[in-house]
């Protein structure tokens, strides 16, 4: 199954998703943001992991999810704790599908196609 990253996702997140398969989640990164855009462009499928996107290679795990919505919302934050004063956010409604291992990565830019490979519970390696 072929997916795109959301990389550096927090363990917090992936352990309450694997909790309650719907979630909304919010993407601060650039990359994610950009990830987020080519999976609704393409109907794709996403790859959450807790790896930075510079350690996804190859074995990586993590879940398997389908994007039902995004949406993207610009942000008012306070002068002094940035040099800019707004920033883009994208809110993302997952649907958790499974587990899984990279087992092909695909370079893309800032984007990172993966195929994937659905684990069963026992296999997995997290946490």
């Amino acid at each position: 199954m072929e997916a795109v990253v959301l990389a550096g996702i927090a363990r917090r997140v992936l352990d309450e998703l694997l909790k309650n398969p719907y979630r909304t989640i919010e993407l601060r990164g650039a990359r994610n943001v950009l990830a987020v855009e080519r999976a609704l462009e393409e109907a794709s499928r996403l790859f959450l992991t807790y790896d930075p996107f510079e350690d996804v290679s190859v074995g990586t795990e993590g879940l398997l999810t389908e994007l039902i919505e995004a949406r993207e919302l610009e942000m008012r934050i306070p002068w002094e704790e940035s040099d800019e004063r707004e920033m883009t956010v994208c809110r993302a409604r997952i649907k958790l599908l499974g587990l899984g291992r990279v087992t092909d990565v695909e370079r893309e830019g800032d984007v990172i196609l993966v195929r994937v490979r659905e684990l069963l519970p026992h296999e997995m390696g997290m946490g």
